[in-house]
């Protein structure tokens, strides 16, 4: 998980390159992802949480290798088993100049699992909080309903809003700007849905004024074009590097790459919130299934092992992923050695089709974003193609991430290829917000599209969660990993590496976040 910058020359691409130097302290972004709203509790996809970095800080910030470090909250601990207090960082003001306090925090924990109409939001970090008290405008206690240690984790993945301004605000107001007010490094000037967001430097910020005056956060879904994009000098820096530049990339002496181990799995998912009929699945005459066949373990297993992950690595991601069998990369806090990418055995999976009473197999569509993760129409492809030689008939229908993220939520998928990435570098992240069996009340599941639910799995994780100590802990989601794999509550195909590019004049500090900010760039 080290961070390589290359650089070297390319004729090729020499004329393409703007001569001009960087505009003064103005930062051009291009990202491939979609940002569909700023309200920072509506929907947690990295996107849409990498701009809201930039207008709203934490109680604790993740560095580059998504190590927790005070922000907001200079320091955190229990004072009994059930009770954490927070200190809060004085002298910290709103952008429109409003002190900072501990009520602020209340209030944004209390609003995060009430944001209405979100595809998925945050109410699984405030899961366990039973109680909040400002002690005074500096200090906050919290409650929770057991041993928690993962709570000042959980709480710095929330961006903290202001009472003052979004009391009663609907997410438009936050997309307007009205209730976009921050403590964060930048303030809100634009934002367009799936075009751009415009920020202004916040010359108060409590960690240092950045670099930058000026910031524009474009959204360009091609990656031909994000790549064309920086060659021709129209922005300075870009993400998801396509596989397909790369090389070409690596020798031109005006461009630099950063990049490092993710944290994201790309994984494939199946509808089981009905028992019988699901749409987009159907018998090889075209009629309807009497019956839900992801609900029968084999089925999903043999999808599983008809996957040829190396192909997928090398062939469609050319060498910037990694085939796994689990959600998360060695090293991070979870990662269970003993798991590792099923085997390809098509054979196999043609006879656990049969055993579950599909010897003929069935038509399915495969629904996949076609904008939002590197190669991700292009993988779907693929998976399509293998489990069409296993006798499953598969078609993919590629929407743009703007389209295909709300209908997913509503379950209108048979199967889909989606994205996850623990950004906390923790097993339990993907253990409570997707594997977790979706429950309102309880705020687990919040990202659960699929509605996979498995009461032995979620005791697991519980009990994982509630346990104090760190080895313990650990080796209990290790369990939980391998209970999850052994049931194939998901298929993980591969780890993502990521990937960045900027000009010349300017570096940029690789995360295993994969968030893409301005406050990594940096002038040379």
């Amino acid at each position: 998980m080290t961070i390589r910058r290359r650089t070297a020359a390319l004729a090729l691409f020499a004329p393409l390159l703007a001569a001009a130097p960087l505009a003064a302290q103005e930062l051009r972004i291009a990202t491939g992802g979609s940002v569909i709203s700023l309200d920072p509790h509506f929907y947690n996809a990295t996107p849409n949480n990498a701009v809201s970095l930039h207008l709203f800080d934490r109680l604790g910030m993740r560095d580059a290798q998504s190590r927790l470090q005070p922000a907001l909250a200079l320091s955190w601990q229990p004072i009994s088993e059930t009770e954490w207090e927070f200190k809060l960082r004085p002298n910290v003001t709103w952008h429109d100049g409003k002190p900072f306090t501990a009520d602020d925090v209340a209030f944004t924990i209390a609003r995060t699992p009430t944001v209405p109409n979100s595809p998925g939001g945050f109410a699984g970090f405030v899961r366990a909080v039973t109680k909040v008290e400002v002690v005074d405008p500096l200090t906050l206690r919290v409650q929770t309903r057991g041993a928690y240690p993962n709570l000042p984790s959980d709480l710095s993945s929330l961006a903290i809003i202001a009472r003052h301004a979004a009391e009663g605000a609907a997410t438009e107001d936050f997309n307007s700007g009205k209730a976009a007010v921050g403590t964060g490094p930048y303030r809100f000037v634009n934002y367009r849905a799936n075009d751009r967001t415009e920020l202004a430097r916040n010359e108060s910020w409590w960690g240092g004024a950045q670099p930058w005056a000026k910031v524009s956060y474009r959204f360009i879904s091609n990656d031909g074009a994000r790549t064309a994009a920086l060659l021709a000098g129209d922005v300075d820096v870009i993400d998801q590097v396509s596989a397909t530049d790369l090389p070409r990339l690596r020798r031109e002496s005006r461009v630099a790459l950063a990049e490092t181990q993710g944290l994201r799995v790309i994984y494939l998912t199946f509808d089981r919130s009905r028992r019988e009929a699901v749409p987009f699945v159907t018998d090889n005459a075209g009629q309807p299934l009497p019956r839900n066949p992801f609900d029968d373990a084999r089925v999903r297993r043999a999808l599983s092992i008809a996957l040829q992950r190396d192909a997928l690595a090398e062939r469609v991601m050319e060498g910037t992923a990694t085939p796994t069998g689990q959600w998360m990369p060695p090293g991070t806090f979870g990662y269970n050695p003993e798991i590792k990418p099923p085997a390809y055995a098509p054979d196999r999976a043609r006879a656990l089709l049969a055993e579950a009473g599909y010897p003929q197999g069935f038509r399915l569509t495969l629904h996949s974003p076609n904008d939002r993760y590197p190669n991700d129409a292009k993988t779907a492809q693929a998976v399509a193609q293998m489990w069409t030689r296993i006798g499953v008939q598969t078609q993919v229908d590629a929407l743009p991430w703007a389209s295909f993220a709300p209908r997913s939520a509503r379950q209108d998928f048979a199967a889909r290829l989606t994205g996850w990435g623990s950004s906390t570098a923790d097993a339990s992240s993907m253990l409570v917000n997707i594997l977790g069996t979706y429950d309102r009340a309880r705020s687990t599941g919040a990202n659960n599209a699929g509605r996979y639910s498995n009461p032995e799995l979620d005791a697991l994780r519980d009990r994982a969660l509630a346990t104090l100590d760190n080895e313990r802990r650990e080796a209990l989601l290790r369990e939980a990993v391998a209970m999850a794999e052994a049931d194939t509550a998901m298929i993980p195909l591969f780890m993502l590496t990521n990937v960045w590019a900027t000009r010349r004049g300017v570096t940029y500090e690789a995360r295993m976040d994969e968030a893409t900010l301005a406050m990594s760039a940096r002038p040379e």
